[in-house]
């Protein structure tokens, strides 16, 4: 657990008022006064229903009137014209609004969500910014994705002064106009005149205006995610954000699964998928992913962050959770960190219930582990056979313990495997006699007697 304090300065900056004034007088007049009016998240007009506010923690009616199409109409004329995403904006202003047109393609509702500037709100994360590598934003609709690569932006183009360009398909990014919204800094905008093109913007991006940086907001079709990854190929840092809750849900999307390196069906020989400790056919990870970091926000004040992409998908591919970092933002000047090792069990919980001695002071056994392997002079390089390396690596970080795998037998100092498997292979036990490579050996792959084990290689040594 890590805490780390920053200068948090956080400026609001909404234009509220802009969007106000095009809605009917009795909907102007109550929002005017409003106590909460600085948390308001949505407007939502329907025809022939009250109109409803929605705020962060709670929704409220705004009038007892059903809207009718006079009111409907009044905003509408005002706003002006819909794209063929039917989204509409205001100039010099952040707001979005979206209509829903009934099966005649009339308009008959409208939700006007209100867009904000705020300075300061990925104060948290600066260190990845800084590490300049390509990095995915995920989370569900209205968790604030926008509002984080926004200040993304402004920080890269004006602190960093870094060649930014944004594609920005629905203008929520920079505004609805051919001014970019101040909230930005210096980055240059590729605003996209149809949805379905935004591929094509997007690799125009890099071939005519040689950016470092290139953000693209809401990545959602299999030719997107195509791109991002030619985007990535050529060395240039990429910031974009898509709707998921986890790694997880975008790996299992077939139109998204290409920014984390596309998965296939893999067939393993009978000996691989023994070591393994696997079926015959798994899923594997087909190429590189497109992004090297990964950012869950579950909400404003709680991000996942994942490391390296590469290895979670695998991890994940492999039935296993992968490590993460959790960051908490508890107040505005301090960041809690918590570095997680999300897996299926618990090595101390486990063990301690075994009543194994070494562990009733376990702050000293591992002191001494990572004493032993600081100060000896032999490089361990472990041969696994029949044992899953995640759990053999998880146990060494445990302990802090850096140890390389090899996938040659011959390579190896030492050999670890499950028991019955190791004696049926004659070959491999001819190998390690003519080498002189010590084989130890489990009856089962638990992590108490991979940890057993481990203390007993060192009791030899």
């Amino acid at each position: 657990m890590l805490n780390i304090n920053y200068l948090f300065i956080m400026f609001i900056n909404t234009d509220l008022d802009k969007l106000i004034e095009n809605l009917p007088f009795f909907l102007r007049r109550k929002l005017d006064h409003h106590p909460k009016k600085e948390f308001l998240i949505e407007i939502v007009i329907d025809l022939g229903r009250r109109p409803e506010a929605r705020f962060v923690n709670k929704n409220e009616y705004l009038s007892q009137k059903l809207i009718s199409w006079q009111d409907l109409d009044f905003t509408i004329k005002r706003i002006g014209n819909f794209s063929n995403d039917n989204r509409a904006g205001i100039q010099k202003t952040l707001h979005r609004i979206s209509c829903i047109r009934n099966r005649q393609f009339v308009i008959n509702g409208l939700t006007c969500r209100i867009g904000r500037t705020l300075f300061g709100t990925i104060n948290g994360v600066r260190d990845l910014l800084e590490s300049e590598k390509s990095i995915l934003i995920l989370g569900k609709p209205g968790v604030g994705k926008t509002t984080a690569i926004r200040e993304i932006s402004r920080i890269l183009s004006e602190e960093k002064n870094k060649r930014v360009v944004i594609v920005d398909t629905s203008n929520e990014i920079a505004g609805d106009s051919d001014i970019p919204h101040v909230g930005i800094g210096k980055a240059r905008i590729m605003q996209v005149a149809q949805s379905k093109l935004q591929h094509q913007v997007m690799i125009e991006a890099i071939e005519n205006h040689m950016p470092e940086v290139i953000i693209i907001d809401e990545i959602g079709t299999e030719l997107e995610a195509l791109a991002a990854r030619t985007i990535s190929e050529r060395g240039v840092q990429l910031i974009g954000t898509a709707h998921g809750n986890s790694l997880e849900s975008v790996i299992k999307n077939p139109l998204l699964t290409d920014l984390t390196g596309g998965i296939q069906y893999v067939t393993l020989s009978d000996e691989e998928a023994r070591r393994r400790s696997t079926q015959k056919s798994v899923l594997e990870r087909k190429a590189y992913p497109a992004f090297q970091l990964g950012i869950e926000i579950n909400n404003q004040n709680n991000w996942n962050i994942h490391q390296n992409i590469k290895e979670s998908v695998d991890l994940i591919l492999q039935n296993e959770k992968p490590v993460v970092q959790r960051r908490y933002f508890k107040r505005i000047s301090e960041t809690e960190i918590i570095r997680k090792y999300e897996t299926n069990f618990e090595i101390s919980s486990l063990v301690m219930s075994h009543n194994f001695k070494n562990w009733k002071n376990f702050k000293k056994e591992k002191k001494i582990i990572n004493n032993f392997f600081l100060n000896s002079n032999k490089e361990y390089k472990i041969y696994s056979y029949s044992l899953p390396i995640y759990l053999l690596q998880f146990i060494f970080k445990k302990f802090n313990i850096k140890l390389t795998f090899t996938n040659q037998i011959t390579k190896g100092t030492i050999i670890i495997g499950l028991k019955n498997h190791i004696n049926n292979n004659n070959s491999l036990i001819d190998t390690a006699q003519n080498k002189i490579i010590p084989i130890f050996t489990l009856k089962n792959s638990t992590a108490f007697e991979i940890t057993q084990l481990l203390f007993h290689i060192l009791k030899l040594n």
